[in-house]
């Protein structure tokens, strides 16, 4: 059914930068636009970023924008997510979102992957 892997989590310091990796396994990313979601303890799991199947095209929540870089590499099958100036605000598991469009990829969806823990430490 998941047919992708998110890995990079790990634990920073505050203002630390982190790149998070989403690779495809036994299919390809291309044509699929990618998104970003993660999921702090005790909220909901919200939209980060998204970009569209060649790049052409991102998104980004309020609370990233200017922090955080979508970018993908089809040569590779992988998208990445740039974290820079991480805050403990951004402390959560973070997951991968392969979708049809990029409205699909900025929207949550119902099978997920383990997804990768990045903890931010103060």
């Amino acid at each position: 059914q998941v047919w992708w892997v998110e890995s990079g989590g790990g634990l920073v310091q505050t203002g630390g930068s982190l790149r998070l990796s989403c690779a495809a396994s036994g299919r390809t990313f291309g044509g699929f636009a990618l998104g970003w979601f993660r999921q702090a303890p005790d909220k909901e799991r919200e939209f980060v970023a998204a970009i569209s199947w060649g790049g052409g095209r991102t998104r980004y929540s309020d609370s990233v924008k200017g922090r955080f870089t979508i970018s993908r590499d089809d040569a590779k099958n992988t998208g990445y997510l740039q974290m820079n100036s991480l805050e403990p605000e951004d402390t959560a598991v973070y997951y991968c979102n392969p979708a049809q469009t990029l409205a699909s990829a900025s929207t949550p969806r119902e099978n997920w992957a383990q997804g990768t823990q990045v903890t931010v430490s103060s």
